[in-house]
């Protein structure tokens, strides 16, 4: 992640600025209300969800118990089919590799499709540093990178921003990255959709090498995938002479025949269309082969580790790496809708962030150990899920270890954790829970004892109750719930 992301706040405190902001909470609301309608209607025209749904399971939960096995069977098929394959355990080790080979072509410039991973590990910053200048062709990717912004969705990364803010960055920073917005420029969406393309479209002819993700890779075949509703990844793709594509280990799917279950399930759960409008496949050298000229002369797939590995030896956390980056988790949200993506200080934010993030980057910064608690645990996300990932079965996970400690797996090495600082009285309250509540005696009596003070109960809870802030306790009934029981069913035997 990027030294801007670290350096962030915790999520409360980010939260808190979020929320305040009335332009930010009204651009959020709608989209993802929009968003999670369709997707709900799309999903509903197939009879067999649920089934496609437990498939994607099966298939990612396979994959992974055997991933070192099906790693192997794609670096020897991307090989055979005339591609070279690089292994990167970290984010500065995958940064250097793409610099070195973007290096050896003599080009000061790439283009590049919509990428998490290049994201994750800070690709493009790492480029400039090396004076050689990414161009995002993703719209909304565009739109955040001329906006000097972050990502704030995983899907859509500007859905922060509304049609007027977009205009006004288009008018303002096009004219810096190379051809100008047309003059004038209206906020209507064919407009802007216009100017971006014939922003884009010098880039695309001009560019030698490009650099992308993949939705998946094929073991059986070494084919990469992106899946993409723009065709900026189609002409990323097919115009440069060189491909170098950053894609993290837990994207390889067995055989060919599995793409057939996410076909399905991603384009309705993402943006809620019965299948992607450009679907991208290629082996070895490119979509088309370099023999007939048509077509990448140089592919070069970059493995990414970072933390991944680590992450699948958590038996709890790991199923966090089925996510095949669908965002339907971050629609659904109440949290998400009402911060936005910037307060989880990752460019994975949203529920699957929040999981995901503190297990990939460890829970030693401020950020990465409050983002557990970034969550009302409805299981919203879980519902909407089209892999099933459990995300509030990890998110209490996650706490456990950010509250007490134990043992992790870090750069491949075993060690325990140590409990996070600020939860000594969370501790002290949850030990002093399980001892009232293995003894059944003592915690009659405690509910008698708060029946009968409940006059006295605060409305606000000191310390770690730190949700009191923003709502009144609910009053203390009459009598609990054991003595109401007894007196309206009898004694039980």
């Amino acid at each position: 992640m990027t030294r801007t992301d670290l350096g962030m706040p915790a999520f409360p405190e980010a939260a808190r600025e979020a929320v305040r902001d009335g332009v930010l909470r009204a651009n959020l609301r709608h989209a993802t209300h929009t968003i999670r309608d369709k997707r709900a209607r799309a999903v509903a025209e197939l009879a067999d969800w649920d089934r496609l749904r437990a498939a994607g399971k099966a298939v990612k939960d396979h994959t992974l118990r055997h991933l070192d096995h099906y790693l192997l069977q794609l670096e020897a098929a991307v090989t055979a089919a005339g591609g070279t394959v690089h292994w990167a355990v970290d984010g500065d080790e995958a940064n250097r590799i793409v610099t070195e080979l973007v290096r050896a072509t003599g080009e000061r410039e790439v283009v590049k499709v919509k990428s998490m991973a290049t994201q994750e590990i800070g690709l493009n910053e790492a480029l400039e540093a090396a004076g050689i200048t990414a161009y995002e062709t993703d719209l909304a990717e565009l739109i955040v990178q001329l906006g000097h912004d972050r990502p704030s969705h995983i899907l859509v990364p500007a859905i922060h921003r509304n049609r007027a803010e977009i205009r006004d960055i288009f008018r303002a920073e096009m004219g810096r990255w190379g051809r100008p917005a047309p003059d004038p420029l209206g906020d209507d969406p064919r407009e802007l959709a216009e100017a971006a393309r014939l922003h884009l479209r010098e880039k695309f002819l001009r560019a030698k090498v490009a650099v992308s993700g993949a939705n998946f890779m094929v073991a059986e075949t070494g084919t990469m995938v992106v899946f993409e509703s723009e065709g900026n990844g189609r002409m990323c793709l097919t115009l440069p002479e060189t491909l170098i594509s950053v894609v993290g280990i837990e994207k390889v799917v067995p055989t060919f025949r599995d793409l057939e279950i996410f076909l399905q399930t991603l384009p309705r759960s993402s943006t809620a269309e019965r299948m992607n409008p450009y679907t991208t496949m290629w082996t070895g050298l490119g979509p088309a082969g370099a023999a007939d000229g048509d077509g990448p002369c140089a592919f070069h797939l970059v493995l990414l580790d970072n933390g991944r590995t680590d992450t699948l030896a958590d038996e709890t956390g790991r199923q966090a790496l089925r996510c095949i980056r669908c965002s339907a988790c971050l629609n659904v949200c109440p949290v998400y809708e009402r911060a936005g993506g910037h307060a989880y200080g990752s460019v994975y934010p949203g529920p699957i962030g929040a999981v995901l993030s503190p297990q990939l980057r460890g829970t030693d910064s401020e950020i990465d150990a409050s983002l557990p608690y970034a969550s009302t645990l409805c299981g919203a996300c879980y519902d909407v899920c089209p892999v099933a990932i459990d995300i509030p079965e990890v998110l209490v996970h996650l706490r456990e270890r950010v509250a007490q400690g134990g043992p992790v797996t870090r750069h491949g090495i075993r060690v325990r954790l140590r409990p996070a600082h600020g939860h000594t009285a969370e501790r002290a309250a949850m030990r002093a829970a399980r001892l009232l509540l293995e003894r059944p005696g003592a915690l009659r009596a405690g509910e008698r004892l708060l029946a009968r003070a409940r006059r006295l109960a605060p409305r606000r809870l000191p310390g770690p109750a730190a949700w009191t802030d923003t709502r009144e306790l609910p009053s203390v009934p009459a009598e609990s719930f054991r003595d109401w029981w007894t007196r309206e069913r009898g004694t039980p035997q």
